[in-house]
């Protein structure tokens, strides 16, 4: 945490590590409210007046961690070099991922992590061109998205991990052909 951050900050980070700490005990689906709030030493109401949900928690964490290594790409990072980055966040915390990424919930993390990733692609696309994505764009990308999700759960319960840097390698040569072409051109592939 920074020097800037706010008493609700760190109230969120302390719930956050809670969490973690009851997903390794329990697992995400068994895991409640209750639980989190008794870890950290909270109220109830505490815990309601930061998230709607233990769900809602473990997308902000997951935000707090990713969405540093997506926005450095904006600041010349390559895709290669912002998924590394993804990736090695992920590493350091494999606990909470392995315990968030096992839920199957309609508000869990795979779906945040799809729509976070989408959103991060198609905003990177606008703000280098101008404009939105031609479906042409969108629909490999969207489809690239969910597969990338998918393979990210696969290595974070991998027992012989790829490196991040492996991972990061194979999912830049995943995207699909009209993908590459546009993200060369426009200067985040190499």
């Amino acid at each position: 945490m920074n020097t800037k951050e706010t008493s609700a900050d760190k109230t969120k980070y302390r719930l956050a590590e809670a969490a973690k700490k009851c997903m390794a005990a329990s697992g995400t689906d068994a895991m409640t409210v209750t639980q989190i709030v008794q870890t950290c030493g909270v109220t109830r109401q505490t815990f309601y007046r930061n998230f709607q949900d233990k769900y809602d928690l473990i997308n902000w964490y997951f935000d707090k961690l990713l969405l540093e290594s997506f926005a450095q790409m904006g600041d010349g990072l390559t895709v290669y070099e912002g998924l590394t980055r993804k990736f090695e966040f992920i590493q350091k915390e494999r606990v909470f991922f392995a315990g968030a990424f096992r839920s199957d919930d309609h508000n869990s993390l795979r779906e945040h992590d799809y729509e976070l990733i989408l959103d991060f692609y198609t905003q990177l696309i606008r703000r280098k061109t101008g404009r939105q994505p031609e479906e042409n764009i969108l629909f490999p990308l969207r489809l690239y998205c969910r597969g990338s999700i998918d393979m990210t759960v696969e290595w974070i319960f991998a027992p012989k991990e790829k490196t991040p840097e492996q991972m990061a390698a194979l999912l830049v040569s995943a995207f699909p052909a009209p993908v590459t072409e546009l993200f060369r051109q426009l200067g985040v592939l190499r």
